[in-house]
């Protein structure tokens, strides 16, 4: 009689080692199905804009080139005025607010209402665009400076143009530096995780780049 008690006992308890290991097992498929519930679903890669080389990243690193990148489309979107500077500068700054900090954006907002006022965008059009031989590739330590993993400066050599009417009365060569920080909060309206500060310093004027072939053309003034 013992015998089949003591075997009752031993299934008993074998029952119940296989249910605190089934019990075990459900807590832990619950574990692994919140932490893949609360996963990221989507992840921002910067790929350099240059695909001709190979290049291994980690995917939470943002590489100068494409912050310059980002700086570069952001800036020039925003300086474009294609109509009247009066409506498509306020314009710009709505539309690219995302890509802006708050301070940055209050900065540009006075501004627009210091040009406004004294009559710098009325029926203005106005458009940047990269000076030749100042790009990205041409000294890319001069055009981004890291300052940490999180926060860039960017030099844009940039030619600016503005039309009164049909009439240009301003070109202007001018390097902008403009601070960019990494700022991941809105991925649906910035999936870039970037955001101007602007500028990290004055606005500086360029000279213009001297032609070679004006200098080593000889003098026609004592010519006949």
């Amino acid at each position: 009689m013992s015998r089949f008690k003591n075997e009752v006992l031993r299934l008993e308890a074998h029952i119940k080692t296989l249910r605190i290991g089934a019990s075990m097992l459900v807590i832990l498929a619950l574990v692994m199905g919140i932490g893949w519930w609360n996963a990221p679903r989507d992840l921002t890669i910067h790929v350099p804009p240059d695909l001709r080389s190979g290049s291994t990243r980690q995917w939470w690193d943002v590489p100068p080139e494409s912050v310059y990148a980002f700086t570069f489309y952001v800036w020039q979107q925003l300086q474009r005025w294609p109509t009247n500077g009066d409506d498509d500068y306020p314009r710009n700054l709505h539309a690219l607010s995302p890509y802006l900090t708050p301070a940055c954006q209050a900065f540009l907002q006075q501004d627009y209402e210091y040009r406004r006022n004294s009559g710098e965008l009325r029926r203005r059009v106005r458009g940047i665009y990269e000076i030749p031989g100042r790009g990205y590739g041409d000294n890319p330590t001069l055009r981004v400076r890291t300052v940490s993993n999180r926060e860039w400066v960017v030099n844009l050599d940039v030619t600016a143009d503005e039309y009164y009417a049909s009439e240009q009365v301003k070109r202007a060569l001018v390097r902008y530096p403009l601070k960019v920080l990494r700022i991941d909060v809105d991925p649906q309206r910035n999936p870039f995780g970037l955001a101007i500060d602007c500028y990290e310093g004055a606005p500086q004027r360029i000279a213009p780049p001297v032609d070679p072939a004006a200098t080593s053309a000889p003098s026609t003034e004592n010519m006949p």
